[in-house]
This record gives C-alpha cells, structure tokens and sequence, in this order.
C-alpha cells in the first residue's frame, strides 16, 4: 500500500493506492475517514488498483477551515483524478458522502467514471425538524465539547447501530478513532457544510449516465431504508439494487465487506463492455 497526495481546491487530499488492475476510486462517508473501508479495501485490490480517498478535513487530508459544498467536493474529486493521472472514467465506490459525490460525478454528457456504486447514500436533504432534532444538537456539542462520549455514542449509533458495534468493537473502536482524532474546527465545518446544508438531489437521478448499483442496509439507523432505495433507483436509467447486512450508513461495510466485494466485482464483470456475452 503506497500513500500519495494530491493538490486540490480544498487542500491536500491524501490516497492510499493498493492492488494492480484497473481503477476504481473509493469516497468515504461523513465522518470517518477511508480506513472505513476495512478489508474492502483488499478484497477489491485481488482484482483492480484501488485508490481509498480521504475526503477534505477527514483522515489524513487537509483541514477546511470554512464551510464549503458538495458541488465542490466534486471539482475536488475531478483534480484528484487529474492530479492522480487517472484520465479515463474510473469505477467509484461512494460511502454516504461518497456517493452524493460519485451521483454528481456520473452526471452528464463525459462522465469521469464508468461505473457507479452507492452504499448508504441518501437522496433526500435533512428536513427542517431532522436539523433541529438530530443535526443542530450534534454540531453545537462537538463544536464546544469535541468528540466527549454523548457525541461519539450518538454518532456511532447513528452510522453502525448498536448492534453492529457490540457485534464488531475492536472495527466499531477503529472506525471512530477517525473521527475522534480529527481536526475539531475542520471536521465542525464538514459537518455543518455537508450534513446541514446537503439538499435532496432526487431531480439529478434521471441525468445519471452510467450503470449504477445502489446498496442499502437492511436496518439503516439514519433511515434510508430498502424501499427508499428501490424508488431511487427507478429514476435512474441502468440501475440495480441490493440489501446489504448492517444498521446505519457505515454498518455494512463492518458486517458484510465479502458480500459487497463479490456484489460489486458482479457488477463490474456485467458491465465490462470486454464481456459484452454476460452484459
């Protein structure tokens, strides 16, 4: 596994680059950073070169030290390909955040990706009670407290599930070692930006231009559930959906990371236009 980073609008991304093959570029989700991943990570890399991203003011990446978009999150995921010399359409795998990036991505007439895998990535933005409820709550107290264990536990329900987390401690610990040692100011803005100021992108389904598989976890905690999947994938021209193990937007990565390999390696095997007798 070799370490690079990349020059972006937004600072220094830092990549981990692991496996032989062609690319696939992985986006983490809010929060965590791209040891998220897990063994995914290996399992993709038998059979493709897998470039793990860590988003802006997550993991090893540079701090933001303002608030910035989603929009351009994916400019920065265009320079990233550029600065990483990846030039034709790559496979991407977006967790959550990574997948609002990687649907943007996949829009319009040259697409940089080829294929498109989303995995617990909502359409719909925070409604106004969810902000007053669920988001304004989590911001204020790590803006002032930091990562103190009512935001931690919160957040660690919210995107693995109890269950997942009792089943997987030493992951569930690892997983939100990366939030717990991120840079507070950064990460508040990331939050604030991403989490608060996300709107729902349900009117982009129809412009996507590549074959996209969507995940869901069978008892997503943040409420995205199957049936929501299933009606976002109905607006998307070649789309296909599976359920996935797991009680949050992070879960199945813990829980069910050999299931999503051979789902997503499926996937790009029917979509190889080289193959096109099993397309």
């Amino acid at each position: 596994m070799a370490s690079r980073y990349v020059t972006t609008a937004l600072g220094e991304l830092h990549v981990t680059v692991t496996g032989t093959g062609p690319p696939v570029v992985l986006w983490h989700s809010l929060f965590v950073d791209s040891t998220s991943w897990g063994p995914l990570v290996g399992e993709l890399a038998g059979h493709r070169t897998v470039y793990a991203v860590d988003g802006p003011s997550h993991g090893a990446s540079d701090p933001v030290p303002r608030d910035f978009s989603v929009a351009e999150c994916v400019d920065v995921a265009v320079q990233a390909l550029d600065g990483l010399g990846l030039a034709e359409p790559v496979d991407w795998v977006g967790n959550a955040w990574g997948g609002h990036v990687g649907l943007r991505l996949a829009v319009g007439a040259a697409p940089r990706i080829r294929t498109l895998t989303t995995i617990g990535t909502p359409i719909r933005g925070f409604t106004p009670w969810e902000k007053v409820v669920k988001g304004w709550p989590l911001v204020w107290l790590y803006r002032w407290l930091g990562p103190v264990g009512l935001v931690t536990g919160t957040l660690s329900t919210s995107l693995i599930g109890p269950h997942t987390a009792a089943a997987q401690p030493e992951r569930t610990r690892a997983v939100m070692q990366s939030f717990t040692s991120a840079d507070r100011v950064g990460m508040t803005r990331a939050i604030r930006s991403l989490m608060l100021r996300r709107t729902g992108i349900a009117e982009l389904l129809p412009e996507v231009a590549v074959p996209t598989l969507v995940m869901s976890a069978r008892d997503d905690a943040m409420g995205w559930r199957p049936d929501e999947a299933r009606r976002t994938c109905t607006a998307i021209p070649d789309c296909r959906v599976e359920v996935v193990e797991g009680g949050g937007h992070v879960a199945p990565l813990l829980v069910d990371s050999p299931r999503i390999a051979q789902l997503i390696r499926r996937f790009w095997e029917v979509t190889d236009p080289s193959t096109p007798s099993r397309a």
